[in-house]
């Protein structure tokens, strides 16, 4: 047989890959990304099926499917129902739309929706090429026929379960002429048939009605997925507590599972029901199979995202979440206040309409070199944002955003306090080193004295240390240093190098240079980048055991310089490696007289991000470190 055609009018071209890897020789696809690409297709070539996506409520929808339902009224057309209100689907019925598809969705769902599409024109046009009369509209046959793609249209469009219900049993007796009509679904938990709806039945019938499936002819069509009729003319009881005279039965199917059985019968007249009435059951239990299908799975994604949209209002931080054309989603009650959004709709708009904000819109949009990315936002009130950006499969991009003013404001304050005891603290610690070092200049000190002395001395300068390396990070988070200019980064590299082997004395270190060719220059303050090479250095050489390797390396990658210093010692534990940028922090496994305050590392972190750079290390514990430094190429 030959290959199907369907015409799929997407944005989104991954779609298309999809189910070209999945069905490549079931149908044959062809994508479209605007309606004026469509409308041409549709008028050279005959399409079985046409899937559109509405991402806008645009009217050019609905030209698509007129044009369609002039030139084959057959043609079976399915909506990717995008964010689109009530009235927007009711006009899509009244069209022509056959089925909607509500996102996310995947691949195996629109061909699942192809599949029965296809199936129910194929089923149709056969019986009407059987009839030997017009089905003409004017023909009471045609009359029927309109009246059931009609019907169809209003099934498969509607997502209330009990409306489709009543519609479907209302349809079934109508096309018929049937006396009674009803609509049994199967029950998964009891095995037992539901009546759960009826024309013509007392109500307190149908509500207690239960039917097994063994021994009866309901059952025989769920077991057997095949009509039943009974056209005698004798009354005749069968397991449904009454009597008939005419019945017919037809199974309602998904994806080859029967859920349920439509039914209609004549209890009085002795009418038989013929064919071509059961053609026209069968079709429409077609539809309502698909409908009740759609409104099964359009009711438990709803109670999960009531669930979820319960669980964001009641979470502090901001969720954002886009497709991947940069259109919302969603939006939790948090991230709407954080924003001033009130409580205006937002799902299915862009992202850039929505949020004023050029810095939270270059975070989705921007092509990150990988994911998850995180990133802090500033608001107009001055509150800060830390912003973490996921990717989600078959969806798109989410962001959360939590308050971090707080724990800033926190962290200036303590910044102020430790800027202000450091200062106040070095005028006494300079008048206790120099009167210590005077005290060998007045008069004569044994060998227990000095070595106190010496001690007293290390200490001081020890602390001095430390204070001068809390102004400086102090001084570099405050952005006092403001000092940009071209700096050859190989020179600085090359003299950094010079003075660290002129310094590791007994150390018997193998220091190595690796410089590529053409590194450009970066902008910056070089006595602060001169700064992170001796910091990193000095890390090499004080962690790494006698006659160690350190290997230093210099390239232009991009529009990058990476400056990597590896080394063979110690390396650095696992658990320690999410901690080592901290200020005071310092690896569980250095040695007790390997001295440091645990600021070398913060100080570095702080000036490659001042420079717009980034620093990571990789390392095993026991093998040794290797500290990257990326910095941006002016003009990048």
């Amino acid at each position: 047989m030959a290959n199907e055609n369907v015409l799929l009018v997407t944005k989104d071209p991954e779609i298309g890959n999809q189910l070209n890897l999945l069905s490549p020789t079931e149908y044959t696809f062809t994508f479209v990304r605007d309606t004026e690409s469509a409308l041409s297709l549709v008028h050279s070539q005959e399409f079985e099926v046409v899937i559109v996506e509405n991402s806008d409520n645009s009217e050019s929808v609905f030209t698509i499917i007129e044009v369609l339902r002039s030139f084959n009224p057959t043609t079976y057309v399915i909506l990717i129902n995008v964010g689109s209100d009530l009235d927007f689907v009711h006009r899509s019925i009244r069209k022509g739309v056959s089925d909607f598809l509500i996102p996310p969705i995947t691949s195996d769902q629109i061909l699942d929706a192809v599949r029965v599409g296809i199936t129910r024109k194929n089923n149709l046009l056969q019986w009407m090429k059987k009839q030997p009369f017009s089905t003409s509209v004017s023909t009471p046959v045609g009359r029927k026929i309109k009246e059931l793609e009609s019907l169809g249209r209003s099934v498969t469009a509607s997502l209330d379960i009990d409306h489709i219900f009543t519609v479907v049993v209302d349809a079934a007796v109508k096309l018929t002429n049937a006396e009674e009509g009803s609509l049994l679904i199967l029950d998964e938990d009891s095995g037992e048939l539901q009546m759960r709806a009826a024309r013509n039945f007392q109500e307190e019938f149908v509500r207690t009605f239960r039917l097994p499936i063994k021994n009866t002819l309901a059952g025989e069509v769920i077991r057997r997925g095949i009509p039943i009729t009974i056209n005698e003319k004798t009354p005749q009881k069968i397991k449904t507590m009454y009597l008939v005279r005419a019945l017919l039965y037809v199974p309602l199917k998904i994806q080859g599972r029967v859920i349920g059985v439509l039914g209609v019968d004549n209890r009085e007249s002795s009418q038989s029901f013929t064919k071509e009435q059961l053609s026209l059951v069968s079709t429409l239990a077609d539809y309502a199979a698909t409908a009740i299908e759609n409104a099964r799975l359009y009711r438990n994604t709803e109670v999960e995202r009531q669930k979820l949209d319960s669980i964001l209002t009641q979470i502090e931080d901001g969720v954002i979440v886009t497709d991947n054309d940069y259109r919302i989603v969603l939006v939790n009650r948090t991230a709407k206040n954080m924003f001033n959004l009130n409580e205006k709709e937002v799902i299915g708009k862009p992202l850039e309409d929505v949020f004023q904000h050029e810095v939270l819109t270059s975070i989705f949009t921007t092509k990150h070199d990988e994911l998850p990315f995180r990133s802090e936002i500033e608001l107009e009130d001055g509150y800060i944002l830390n912003t973490h950006l996921v990717e989600i499969p078959e969806v798109g991009l989410a962001a959360t955003m939590q308050d971090i003013s707080y724990f800033r404001e926190l962290d200036r304050i303590k910044s102020e306090f430790v800027n202000t005891v450091s200062h106040d603290l070095r005028s006494p610690l300079t008048a206790i080193l120099g009167y210590v070092e005077l005290i060998t200049k007045v008069g004569e000190v044994n060998e227990q004295q000095r070595a106190f002395i010496k001690r007293v001395q290390i200490s001081v300068r020890y602390i001095t240390d430390l204070i001068n390396d809390l102004l400086e990070l102090g001084r570099i988070e405050a952005g006092f240093d403001t000092r940009r200019e071209h700096v050859p980064l190989d020179v600085i590299v090359k003299y950094a190098i010079d003075d660290v082997k002129n310094q590791i004395g007994d150390y018997e270190h193998t220091i190595s240079l690796e410089i590529k060719h053409d590194v450009p220059d970066v902008v910056g303050d070089p006595i602060r980048l001169r700064q992170v090479v001796d910091n990193l250095l000095s890390n090499a050489v004080r962690y790494t055991p006698n006659g160690g390797q350190i290997m230093v390396r210099l390239k232009h990658e991009g529009s990058q310089v990476i400056l990597q210093v590896e080394d063979s010692g110690v390396g650095i534990p696992y658990v320690d490696q999410s901690y080592i940028f901290d200020r005071f922090y310092r690896g569980g496994n250095v040695p007790e007289n390997v001295p440091g305050s645990g600021l070398g590392l913060a100080i570095v972190k702080s000036i490659v991000e001042s420079h717009q750079g980034r620093v990571w290390v990789e390392s095993r514990p026991g093998e040794g470190s290797c500290f990257t430094v990326v910095l941006p190429v002016p003009g990048s």
